[in-house]
């Protein structure tokens, strides 16, 4: 899968789920290096400790890099919920999901060994 495609199919699925919740505000913010990239997304909507908690196992999932391709060309097909998460869990190599001022903050990054995903962060307010 090309680098384009797997960067549409990631925001199209994460999109995808938060807009099940109907949020008045969703913001994608991407940042590409040449060995990585990072995925910030933000909300609006309010999420339960449970919620975020289920999120953060799924996108954590074991992961299967072999297999991403695979798992890639099965986007945007009618999966629910944490499916839907879960499939993206597999293509990721980290994700950190956490409340925002406003809703949720989900990070999501890709990359090879040598991309260090702590330099692409948004920083919090202090």
């Amino acid at each position: 899968m090309k680098r384009k495609e797997l960067i549409l199919n990631l925001i199209g699925e994460i999109s995808n789920y938060l807009l099940d919740e109907d949020p008045r505000r969703l913001v994608i913010s991407l940042h590409q290096e040449k060995d990585g990239l990072h995925l910030c997304i933000l909300d609006d909507n309010e999420h339960s400790e449970g919620e975020i908690e289920e999120m953060k196992e799924s996108l954590n999932s074991q992961k299967r890099p072999e297999l991403a391709e695979y798992y890639g060309a099965m986007t945007g097909h009618d999966m629910l919920g944490s499916a839907r998460l879960d499939l993206l869990g597999w293509q990721i190599k980290h994700s950190d999901v956490a409340r925002s001022d406003s809703g949720i903050k989900i990070d999501l990054w890709l990359g090879g060994d040598n991309f260090q995903s702590h330099q692409f962060n948004i920083p919090k307010k202090d």
